[in-house]
Parts: structure tokens; sequence; C-alpha cells
């Protein structure tokens, strides 16, 4: 999954105003984040497999450490401790920012075919493969993007013109992006090339969200 992970950081703003939007859609992809380093460090691995299912051209080999419930528990802990007692020092934004990151999880379960381990690599691995179905994965995610956005909307007041239609806009833009993410041929084989597109779009679309979600109060 991809955009689709940003509806939760949309639908736990709904929970707690002073989380920062930026942050949750940071927070939502914080294993991701650090999963594509350590690709390239040689820690974890991932093969580029031209349709290996419907939706991906990829293959997670091994990722116990960002990916196994395991290591999700121990993330949301970690981020529940670092805004809890280091940057706002309030015990509803730290658990609305755990939760974002533990969503990650939750979601990647639907789509992933059985490769999320419980701990080790060589536990238990879940994961009930809604990628083998291009149009099922694209539709799950357009749809929890567009009820999360009514969320927002519904909690939140625009404060201008951005404030009014931004997110709206944004949103439907991270949809129409979805398109060759899910049904586009293969771009290539690096993996170097693949972690930097990655990181730079969690980059960006923080920080548009952290733009837009200013403009309302």
């Amino acid at each position: 999954m991809f955009v689709g992970h940003y509806a939760a950081s949309l639908a736990l703003k709904k929970f707690e105003k002073r989380a920062s939007l930026g942050v949750l859609f940071l927070a939502v992809q914080l294993v991701d984040i650090v999963f594509f380093p350590l690709v390239l460090l040689g820690i974890e691995r991932i093969n580029i497999v031209e349709n290996f299912t419907q939706s991906t051209h990829f293959e997670l080999e091994f990722m116990p450490y960002t990916h196994s419930l395991a290591a999700f528990l121990v993330w949301s802990g970690l981020a529940y401790a670092f805004f809890r007692w280091v940057v706002v020092k309030s015990h509803a934004v730290a658990l609305v920012v755990a939760l974002a990151v533990m969503s990650h999880w939750l979601l990647d379960v639907i789509v992933h075919t059985p490769d999320l381990p419980l701990w080790s690599d060589s536990s238990l691995k879940l994961g009930l493969g809604l990628w083998n179905n291009a149009i099922a994965t694209f539709t799950l995610e357009a749809v929890l993007l567009l009820a999360a956005l009514w969320l927002y909307l519904s909690s939140t007041t625009a404060m201008t013109r951005a404030g009014k239609y931004g997110m709206s806009i944004f949103v439907v833009f991270l949809i129409l992006a979805n398109v060759p993410n899910v049904f586009g041929p293969l771009q290539g084989d690096s993996k170097v090339v693949l972690a930097a597109t990655a990181l730079a779009a969690y980059l960006l679309f923080a920080a548009v969200a952290f733009w837009l979600d200013k403009k309302r109060s």
C-alpha cells in the first residue's frame, strides 16, 4: 500500500488537532522511511521482480526489523516515547502519532502477500494478498483516502482559500498518482532509484500536508 496509508493520518487528525498532519504523514510511512536505507545497506532485502503481483514489481524478501509485528510495536513505542517525553510532551499527541505508525502494519496485512513476519524472518508470515488484484487495491486506497478526507474536513475549519480547497485537491492528486504506481509497467531495476523516489515522495507529501494543515483549524 502506498497513498492509502495517508488515510490514517487524515482520520487520526480528527481525534487530536494538536498533532501536525505533516508529522502524521511521516509517521504512517516511518517504517518504509527506515526500510529503504536498510535495503541499500544490505540489512533488509527487496527484489525487483516484474509483475510479482498485479499491483507491484517487487518481492519483499527480508524485512523483520521494519515490517514484522514485533518491529511495529517497537517503532510505535519509540514514536510514543519521543513525542511524549521529548517533543510536545503530550500523551494524546504521542498516542495519535504511535497509532499512525502502527496503522501501517494493519493496512499492509490487507494488501501484502504473506511476507510480514510476526517477529523473526522464520516466524509465521501474514498477508491477505490484495495486491494480486490491482483494481481492488486501487479502489481500497481511494476509498480509504476519500473517507478519511471527509473525517478531516468535517472536524477542521478552513481559514483561507487554500484551506478550503487545498486538501481535497491534494487527496485527488494522491489518488491519481497511485494510478501508475498500481497499474504502471516496471520502470527499472535500480534499488537506488526506487529508494530515492519513495523517500522523496514521502518527504514531499508530508511537506504539502503540513502546509495545507496550517490553513485549517
